[in-house]
């Protein structure tokens, strides 16, 4: 897997807007270490073997997690940036309101201009939508709550 300059640049914007200190990316065939200037050095780890080349796994959302109030949370499950829409223009995938079961896409999270769909993982009614759209969201912010009793 190349990267581009664009691709690069990118992955330094998401990270230099986050308050991450550091991004580790492990994926057959590219692996990639990224740490701002102040973060201190990794644990030293044992000697690993070369990655084995392998189809990737569909990915089965992660159950969504309970708030406070009872709603359980949709969190996003990376970094990047949260579009409720598929296009500008279009209506967003859930609203307050709507109904959702495990696999209802509820937006998309764009990473290196790749979209990636977000499904709700959980069945209930959308009762707040808690991040912005078009902006950045990081590993496990909240996104949604829906409530399962409604």
């Amino acid at each position: 897997m190349g990267l581009t300059d664009d691709d690069v640049r990118e992955i330094l914007r998401i990270i230099d807007e986050s308050e991450l200190d550091e991004l580790r990316i492990d994926m057959p065939g590219f692996r990639l270490h990224v740490r701002r200037g102040g973060a201190p050095p990794p644990e030293p780890a044992a000697a690993t073997a070369p990655p084995v080349e392998r189809e990737p796994e569909p990915e089965a959302p992660e159950p969504a997690a309970a708030s406070p109030n009872g709603a359980a949370t949709i969190d996003a499950p990376m970094l990047g940036t949260f579009y409720r829409a598929s296009a500008p223009g279009e209506q967003p995938f859930v609203e307050v309101g709507s109904q959702v079961d495990p696999d209802t896409v509820v937006c998309l999270i764009e990473v290196m201009k790749m979209m990636n769909s977000v499904k709700a993982g959980v069945s209930g009614t959308v009762v707040e939508v808690c991040a912005a759209n078009a902006e950045l969201v990081e590993f496990g912010e909240p996104l949604f709550r829906v409530d399962s009793a409604a």
